[in-house]
């Protein structure tokens, strides 16, 4: 049987491993999207380097949150306040466990309680089939940022009950 996701907001502390998670699922998951092309991939995992995760972690206007299955950390999300959804990556070997769904709905709820009306995002071409099942749709045609293919997408949020 398999063991339940469990999300858990994220510390401090978690700031290293939240770093890992997310550049494994960059250079495995995303490989579609980078090309295994050396800068790409060095410039995005860049972005997400433990010490922009720390910095989020201490602003009251990002919320950060972990999957764990069988206790081991397999994936992280963000969202911020004003209703955009920054980051979900899962660990590889995690993909379609529902992990990913998880995250999004956890960071959905936090938006929610906070009276945010609708969820925003940047998909790249390997997420977007993800977020079109979890209800997104495209919200302006597609761009580039830094290389990589993004295709932003919008999704109205139910008010909480």
């Amino acid at each position: 049987m398999e063991a339940p996701i469990c999300i858990r907001p994220a510390i401090l502390a978690d700031a290293g491993i939240i770093s890992r998670i997310i550049e494994r699922s960059i250079r495995i998951g995303c490989a579609l999207d980078h090309r295994n092309h050396p800068s790409l991939v060095s410039d995005w995992i860049g972005q997400q380097s433990a010490d922009f995760i720390s910095a989020r972690l201490a602003d009251p206007h990002f919320y950060l949150c972990i999957a764990l299955l069988a206790d081991k950390p397999v994936g992280v999300g963000m969202a911020q306040a004003g209703g955009d959804i920054s980051l979900c990556y899962v660990q590889p070997e995690s993909f379609r466990r529902g992990v990913g769904r998880a995250l999004m709905q956890d960071l959905e709820g936090w938006l929610r309680v906070r009276g945010v009306l609708h969820a925003d995002l940047n998909s790249t071409r390997t997420g977007r089939a993800f977020y079109r099942r979890l209800g997104y749709r495209e919200s302006a045609p597609p761009f580039e940022y830094q290389g990589l293919q993004t295709l932003p997408m919008h999704k109205p949020l139910a008010s909480p009950v």
